[in-house]
């Protein structure tokens, strides 16, 4: 890997870095095909060495054959979890496949169509010209977006703005799904939540890192925030979040933003 000087100030990745897309897939055989036949359409952004980290998180139709097949390609890495553990334990698990990899880039990308790779250049633009060390999607600041639950979104803007309170971030969106962090930042993360607590506590965590700055002093992490397109589901087309799962992202705003 190659850190050059950028014209910001700061420092930006050269084209040699490896990123890792982390994608946590359960029961998604029907839609896992068009997924990697919309990441073979978008070249890596920026010319970034691209790898995808699939994990299956137990599954109990054909994704975990599928996974298996995949594994093959040369930018595939896949894991397999035995039995179903949640969103966020699959997620940590490709955290560490990753890292383990070398990734000087981590990018989560969930494996539902809901969310397009054609955005990764725009999410990980202020990574890679050294403004930013990490990016949280937006599905709420100008990009196109599926129209559907008007309660879901009243919930969301609840769980923000809980969040922002207790983390002094003011983010528009923290259940977006997009999230980029630098390696330098993701090293720094133990991912502890199972579920979709996962994203909560992810912010909370950004929220309280600091990292060494050009000066050698610690600097509170660089959080930057970039519009994504949804096309969110339908329960009836495998939608999987519920309304436990926001009572529990309360309970990991105040878990971590407090902790």
């Amino acid at each position: 890997m190659r850190v050059e000087r950028s014209p910001r100030g700061g420092s930006f990745l050269s084209f040699d870095v490896l990123l890792c897309v982390l994608m946590p897939v359960y029961n998604e055989s029907r839609l896992l095909g068009r997924v990697m036949e919309r990441f073979d359409a978008v070249p890596p952004p920026h010319g970034l060495e691209r790898r995808l980290v699939i994990v299956d998180d137990g599954s109990t139709d054909a994704t975990p054959e599928l996974v298996r097949a995949l594994a093959t390609r040369p930018d595939v890495v896949a894991r397999l979890h035995e039995r179903n553990m949640g969103k966020g334990a699959a997620v940590r698990t490709a955290w560490r496949a990753a890292l383990e990899a070398g990734a000087e880039i981590v990018l989560i990308h969930d494996a539902d169509l809901e969310y397009d790779p054609a955005d990764h250049a725009g999410v990980l633009a202020p990574i890679v010209d050294g403004r930013a060390d990490a990016v949280i999607g937006t599905r709420f600041l100008g990009a196109t977006h599926r129209v559907l639950y008007y309660w879901h979104s009243v919930a969301n803007r609840f769980i923000t703005t809980a969040s922002n309170m207790l983390t002094n971030l003011n983010l528009t969106d923290i259940e977006c799904c997009t999230k980029a962090l630098t390696r330098r930042a993701a090293e720094r993360i133990t991912i502890e939540e199972d579920r979709f607590g996962l994203e909560p506590e992810l912010i909370a965590k950004l929220a309280r890192l600091r990292l060494a700055g050009p000066d050698g002093a610690d600097h509170p992490a660089r959080v930057y925030e970039v519009p994504v397109s949804y096309a969110g589901r339908t329960y009836a087309e495998g939608k999987k979040i519920t309304w436990r799962d926001g009572v529990s992202a309360l309970r990991c705003i105040v878990k971590y933003g407090v902790r």
